[in-house]
């Protein structure tokens, strides 16, 4: 799971580039400001995951970055409808943060699955 470490650092290093290209306007600024947030916070609670100091603990940490994993999609969606120039971009952000979620999915739904045949 190191590598998820690394792939949502990634993730938001590329979010963020992305952010930077876009053409400054109100909408985007809008959107930029809740998805820079999200973005950046999925990596930052899956690490707090790691140092978890019970199950319950790992789970509540993972469900955070559930929640902010879907709510960068969310965004990404937003900013995919009024910025047609960077569809290509965006969407490869889309299919990685798709990836990363169905990863925190799994990952919370085996951790319950092992906690419960305990």
């Amino acid at each position: 799971m190191n590598d998820l470490k690394q792939r949502t650092f990634n993730f938001a290093v590329e979010v963020a580039t992305l952010i930077r290209d876009l053409p400054e306007n109100q909408l985007n600024k809008a959107y930029t400001s809740q998805l820079i947030r999200s973005s950046s916070s999925i990596g930052a609670n899956y690490r707090a995951a790691k140092r978890a100091k019970s199950d319950a603990d790992f789970i509540n940490k993972l469900k955070i970055a559930e929640e902010e994993a879907d709510e960068t999609l969310y965004f990404l969606e937003l900013l995919n409808r009024f910025n047609e120039k960077f569809s290509v971009r965006i969407n490869l952000l889309i299919d990685e943060g798709t990836a990363i979620l169905k990863i925190l999915v799994a990952s919370i739904t085996s951790t319950r699955s092992r906690i419960k045949n305990s």
